[in-house]
């Protein structure tokens, strides 16, 4: 059941996913994919994250039900489905659950602090947090967009607040930052497509949903996810007074200079870790339209064993 199915052309209609071999090997491809995260999934949450098939909920209820291969694979704890002999993970889900409840109301808080600072268009949660699926000793993992030009002076902005967030307690990621004009991504897989999909946007709806607009790939791999609603979250508008009087006077040459300042010093100070081995490459990237802080090479590790746990599934498939 390697995952061959996936789309290599990316640039297809959003609404041609590709077939699968049936819906029980799909189902069972999409709880092995959740699985790596230690996170069962409900019927509907597997419906929503099928990967790369259209299906209903209650096709994909049926199979869950009724498929004799995929009953043989799969364990039923309350609402929740796991592979068989993961059972524990159940347990794992719903403490992590209760530790996000806990810490939601920083993320939120910060969040719109980050979407007062000037230049910022929009600010949003992503990683385990956006699916309530944190330690109590998580990070809290955000993606920043700000104005075309003025990315380094964003993040330098956004760095500083998140330092004086780590002395008061609660650490704060923002390892993402994008620029306006760069809001098409152009990594294109399932780990992305996931990341795009449920990410929390605190502040900048409008720039939330322009940014899933200018992504119509992701529907091939996940073509029934709207997205996870947010746990009470009502989104912000960016800015404010302050932020309107601080880009105007940093619209012009004036902020040109301080942003391209800010570009060479913390590109030099990135190059300088990596280069010390206090950082590793992995997909990390950065220029003028963007800084991707993902030095670890999460996305590809979670890729790669997925494709690994799929031949293992499909060797005892028959």
């Amino acid at each position: 059941m390697t995952a061959n199915w996936l789309p290599t052309d990316t640039s297809l209609p959003a609404d041609l996913a590709p077939a699968v071999p049936d819906l029980p090997r799909a189902v069972l491809a999409t709880l092995a994919y959740a699985d790596l995260f230690d996170h069962p999934l409900t019927a509907a949450e597997a419906h929503r994250h099928l990967v790369a098939a259209h299906a209903t909920l209650a096709d994909v209820t049926e199979a869950l039900d009724r498929s004799p291969r995929l009953v043989r694979r799969t364990t039923r704890w309350g609402e929740f489905f796991t592979l068989v002999g993961r059972e524990a993970i159940v347990e794992v889900r719903l403490r992590r659950e209760t530790s996000a409840a806990a810490l939601w109301p920083r993320a939120r808080r910060w969040g719109r602090v980050f979407g007062a600072l000037p230049f910022v268009r929009m600010v949003a949660v992503t990683g385990a947090l956006a699916v309530d699926a944190v330690e109590p000793d998580a990070d809290i993992d955000y993606l920043v967009v700000a104005s075309t030009g003025r990315v380094w002076l964003c993040r330098a902005l956004v760095t500083a607040l998140a330092r004086a967030a780590g002395a008061a307690g609660t650490r704060l990621c923002p390892n993402y930052v994008l620029s306006e004009r760069a809001l098409a991504l152009a990594e294109r897989t399932l780990y992305t497509a996931h990341e795009l999909l449920q990410m929390v946007p605190i502040a900048g709806p409008e720039t939330c949903e322009r940014m899933r607009e200018a992504n119509p790939w992701v529907r091939i791999f996940l073509p029934n996810s709207p997205g996870v609603a947010p746990p009470s979250v009502t989104p912000r508008r960016v800015g404010g007074a302050l932020a309107r009087l601080a880009e105007a006077a940093l619209r012009g040459r004036v902020g040109d200079r301080i942003e391209a300042a800010l570009a060479r010093w913390q590109a030099s100070h990135l190059q300088g870790k990596l280069a010390r081995g206090e950082l590793s490459g992995g997909e990390a990237a950065f220029d003028a339209d963007g800084y991707k802080g993902h030095f670890h090479g999460h996305g590809a590790r979670i890729l790669a064993a997925w494709e690994t746990r799929l031949r293992q599934l499909d060797g005892a498939w028959a």
